[in-house]
């Protein structure tokens, strides 16, 4: 982008996103002292800009704007032009995402444009993409550039006074009103199922109308509720049908990749048809985690091999050399969004034989019109258990579509690739660390807890650094303190990890993760977990937030990580804290339910506490027991196959001893049974 003989402060970053930039004629800054300071000293507003590599119309608004010699003129004489990567810094992106809301009364998104009062970075007016020349109802950028410029400096003190509201708003925001709750009950549960029956589409499985997104948290919830032996029939198998039929409808339609594997963002229509075309890291690992288990739970072949697929595209596209998961695909390229997915039927004809063609053209809809630009892009609109025409009676479709997909696959390879964005998120990592440990686990792949061991041992060399955890890794260098989201979504992935494949190094760096995200992160005060470091400094205010949002909430999973690491380690100290966040995220639960599907899941697991079977013996002799373990769908169990010489064990843990080749332990809260000695007997306990 923007090739010409420009350069400005981004050249020295490492976030693909602003070198993205770094070549505008804007005069770019990070966000740093300097950038503030000479906003400050010249009396200019800064103009934040924040978004991501991925982002569509981020592209759109560089192409059109930032590139734009004339354009570029007006925002380096009137602003200091910031330019952040809404990924490094969450915590800035809530901030002023929020304030976005507060000022223009609607939802943001990105790009996020906003403009800062210099002295105390206060925002004072905000909008999200604007057109080079006014459309869609919006005026042109360069027309905003000059009027806010003009705002500023002639009606300071009306400014001033909007700056003394906002404040106002967000410093209740800090202290709410409402005091942490006494006690905790299933109401919210209930309540949640309640709005997400009535927001279910019985077509296409999802909630509410486009855009779709997956909302992977909500569909755990009901994959947990459809498994509790405690909800009444007919509730759990709604619950099942919501969860599946989900999941089913968006493994078919065209969110998903069906040569290459992988989800990209939302769908733009109701049927999963058409999708925004970026895929993230973060969306990708827990839907590989709701994929193993529907697979689990089913026995749904389409659910098991859409986890295989979206686990290889992982491991093939996504993951370093090192062992780093990268972020994410872009959703453009060649300056097309989509381009790379799309094709047309006669270059699908001429790269397949006329029987692959008939199966996959039936298949995957190019029999219909086209669907995406006057072009297609696949989606599946038969099932393989329905006939599909072929030239002779005894051919194998599955055979056919099989080899046509392959043939595809390889010749979309000699495309131009979107762009990657390979900088190591922590909390993204976190993400997939869970996902694929427990895909691992649950379907038997052992390459999968591979891969998820090499992205967790990266993240404890180059992102860990003497109790110190940091939020992104990019070409040689680890920088930014680590957020909440980092510390809670990391040690959820190590609990995870501990149960695909005992080590206690990785049980010990949780135990690690938890007490930093008590001594640094905890409000004690009112319980909960603030969203930065209490050695970070924020502008405006300091986030705590309980709603889930893109990504599950980081105080709801920090909850649910610690109530299991309490009962794991048999420490009431992580048990407490996961019990004060959610007394005080109960309010918020209650009143908005559907809201906080993560945090119902915390609940879950505090007023039912996990329970845990833990395996002890030589390597071999536990694949038995490990395999029917697998085979059940119990998502508040955790299990553990400890090896006979194990070091270090405390807690209840330290309890199960070893006996013969193999044995077993049933352990509920704080108490373990006598130990099991054949696979039959463990079978019936658990059935018991």
């Amino acid at each position: 982008m923007g090739e010409g003989a420009h350069t400005n402060r981004l050249s020295g970053e490492t976030s693909p996103y602003l070198l993205q930039h770094a070549r505008n004629p804007v005069h770019w800054e990070p966000w740093d002292e300097a950038a503030l300071a000479r906003a400050k000293a010249e009396d200019k507003p800064v103009l934040l800009s924040i978004g991501y590599a991925a982002c569509h119309w981020c592209h759109v608004m560089a192409h059109e704007s930032f590139e734009d010699p004339e354009t570029a003129a007006i925002m380096n004489r009137l602003y200091v032009n910031v330019k952040v990567d809404r990924e490094e810094r969450p915590d800035l992106d809530r901030i002023y995402q929020l304030a976005h809301q507060v000022i223009a009364q609607r939802s943001g998104g990105w790009p996020l444009t906003v403009f800062l009062a210099p002295g105390d970075l206060t925002p004072f007016f905000a909008g999200t993409y604007f057109p080079r020349e006014p459309r869609y109802g919006m005026p042109a950028f360069k027309e905003v550039l000059e009027r806010v410029a003009q705002f500023y400096h002639e009606r300071k003190e009306e400014l001033a006074q909007q700056n003394r509201e906002l404040l106002k708003v967000f410093q209740d925001l800090s202290t709410p009103e409402t005091e942490p709750a006494e006690a905790l009950d299933a109401a919210p549960i209930g309540d949640a199922l309640g709005i997400l029956l009535k927001s279910f589409d019985p077509r296409d499985g999802g909630f509410g109308r486009a855009p779709k997104f997956p909302h992977p948290a909500d569909i755990e919830l009901l994959l947990h509720v459809s498994a509790n032996p405690g909800v009444d029939r007919d509730t759990r198998r709604t619950c099942q049908h919501m969860a599946t039929l989900s999941l089913r409808r968006m493994a078919q339609g065209g969110i998903f990749d069906h040569l290459g594997g992988g989800f990209c963002r939302y769908s733009v229509d109701n049927a999963w048809s058409i999708p925004h075309f970026e895929k993230m890291l973060y969306d990708n690992g827990p839907l590989l985690l709701l994929y193993a288990q529907a697979s689990r739970l089913t026995g749904e072949g389409v659910f098991r091999q859409t986890a295989l697929e979206t686990a290889g595209w992982v491991m093939r596209e996504m993951q370093s050399a090192e062992g780093g998961y990268y972020s994410s695909l872009d959703a453009d390229s060649e300056g097309h969004e989509g381009k790379f997915y799309a094709w047309t039927r006669d270059e699908v004809r001429g790269l397949l034989s006329e029987e692959e063609f008939i199966a996959l053209a039936a298949h995957y809809g190019l029999n219909d019109p086209p669907n995406f630009e006057g072009k297609w892009h696949l989606r599946l609109t038969l099932d393989t258990a329905r006939v599909v025409p072929t030239p002779r009676p005894d051919a194998d479709t599955e055979a056919l579509l099989d080899s046509a997909r392959e043939k595809l696959f390889r010749a979309r390879g000699a495309r131009v690739h979107p762009g990657i964005d390979d900088k190591v998120l922590t909390s993204w990592n976190g993400l997939m660390i869970r996902g694929m440990a427990n895909a691992g686990r649950l379907l038997g792949r052992s390459e999968f807890v591979d891969s998820a061991e090499r992205a967790a041992g990266f993240i404890r060399t180059k992102l860990w650094d003497d109790g110190r955890l940091y939020a992104v890794w990019r070409a040689g260098t680890a920088k930014l303190p680590a957020y909440l989201d980092d510390h809670a979504f990391l040690l959820a992935g190590l609990l995870e990890l501990v149960q695909a494949r005992w080590d206690s190094a990785w049980l010990n760096w949780a135990r690690e993760l938890a007490d930093t995200m008590l001594v640094r992160f905890e409000d004690r005060e009112r319980g909960g977990f603030w969203f930065t470091a209490n050695d970070q400094t924020t502008p405006v205010y300091r986030p705590k937030t309980f709603s889930d949002e893109s990504m599950p909430s980081g105080n709801a999973v920090a909850a649910r990580a610690l109530i299991a690491l309490g009962y794991l380690c048999a420490e009431s100290a992580y048990i407490d804290a996961g019990e004060r966040t959610l007394k005080a995220a109960f309010p918020a639960t209650r009143q908005y339910p559907e809201s906080h599907a993560a945090m119902l899941l915390a609940l879950e697991h505090m007023l039912e506490p996990p329970s845990m079977v833990v395996l002890r013996g030589e390597h071999e002799a536990l694949e038995e027991w490990r395999a029917e373990l697998a085979g059940q769908y119990d998502p508040r169990r955790l299990v553990l196959s400890i090896p006979l010489r194990a070091q270090g064990l405390t807690g209840l843990l330290a309890r199960c001893m070893p006996r013969g080749e193999a044995c077993a332990y049933l352990c509920s809260g704080t108490t373990c049974s006598l130990p099991i000695t054949s696979v039959e007997s463990l079978a019936r306990s658990l059935a018991g």
